[in-house]
């Protein structure tokens, strides 16, 4: 046997072992082990799973999808959506490079959601709330009339409950196919927002890699408590553009949670395996300090141990 044998003998022996062990076609092995973007390291995937989806190397945040999120922020119990059933339409019969409508069914497949928003009701550490959270995966996460059509009424199904609200960002900005339209649901958020807060209901913003644009500029950063992910970029007009509006270079940290933090545009940075804790904390803080009924079956007198 020459030695070209015994190399290709042993390859063939170990990547048998392996497809053994994974229980996977040779074709999917790739698929376990996940290239940061950041630092470029190699992750295994399950370990990067169980990091909540932050590179053990970096630190570095990746993006995930709006269920993951939902997973991750509420406690086990059955998290209740609601207005899962709107969806968008095309009332310009938009078209570019392809039609509005072949871009939604794209845009359902990639992301295997109905809409760039999911939202619903649950509960965080015991809490009842209405919860906002939208996935970039969907059409990078543009606000069109049916995502601030959800966002709103989910506001104001947290006025009528009386529980606190928290809208978890990733967005793009505004979706050019619906025009105007889309443009008209940065008003009616933020009137909604701004109804929360009449009623004196807590309203939290949590803005993820990335929030840019129309959502950045209504819903997502009229928060009682504005919080970003660590590492998120959060910003109106993307960096390109200023620089060239400008004419200067931007600091290489610019626009993101440190920087915003830095100028008291955001009030807190937050790693992903705080933020659960981070929100609890703050309804806790919250609640110790409202008389409202909502908070009168909680158990919120050892709030300070946290």
């Amino acid at each position: 046997m020459s030695l070209r044998d015994w190399f290709a003998k042993r390859k063939n022996k170990n990547l048998n072992a392996a497809l053994v062990e994974s229980k996977i076609s040779g074709e999917d092995l790739s698929k376990l082990w996940i290239k940061c973007f950041n630092c470029n390291a190699n992750l295994p995937k399950k370990d990067l799973e169980k990091n909540l989806l932050v590179c053990t190397k970096c630190d570095y945040h990746f993006r995930i999808d709006a269920y993951t999120r939902i997973e991750q922020l509420l406690d086990d119990d059955k998290f209740e959506e609601i207005n899962d059933k709107l969806l968008p339409s095309d009332p310009l019969e938009f078209v570019d490079t392809m039609s509005y409508k072949d871009r939604q069914k794209s845009a359902v497949e990639k992301s295997d959601i109905n809409e760039a928003v999911i939202t619903g009701i649950g509960k965080l550490g015991g809490f009842e709330v209405a919860l906002a959270v939208m996935d970039f995966a969907y059409m990078g996460g543009s606000m069109g009339s049916v995502v601030g059509e959800k966002v709103t009424r989910l506001i104001e199904e947290g006025i009528k409950r009386r529980i606190p609200i928290i809208a978890v960002t990733s967005s793009g900005g505004a979706r050019m196919q619906e025009s105007c339209l889309s443009l008209m649901q940065m008003a009616k958020t933020s009137c909604a927002v701004s109804r929360a807060n009449d009623e004196g209901i807590l309203y939290m913003t949590v803005l993820t890699e990335p929030t840019f644009g129309g959502v950045t500029a209504s819903f997502g950063t009229l928060g009682d408590v504005i919080i970003a992910e660590q590492g998120a970029r959060v910003g109106f007009a993307g960096r390109r553009v200023i620089e060239q509006t400008i004419r200067q270079k931007l600091p290489a940290d610019f626009q993101t949670a440190e920087y915003l933090l830095k100028y008291g545009q955001i009030d807190l940075v937050s790693h992903r395996k705080d933020l659960k804790n981070t929100l609890e904390k703050l309804i806790r803080i919250h609640a110790l300090s409202s008389k409202d009924s909502m908070y009168t079956d909680k158990p919120v007198e050892n709030a300070g141990q946290k």
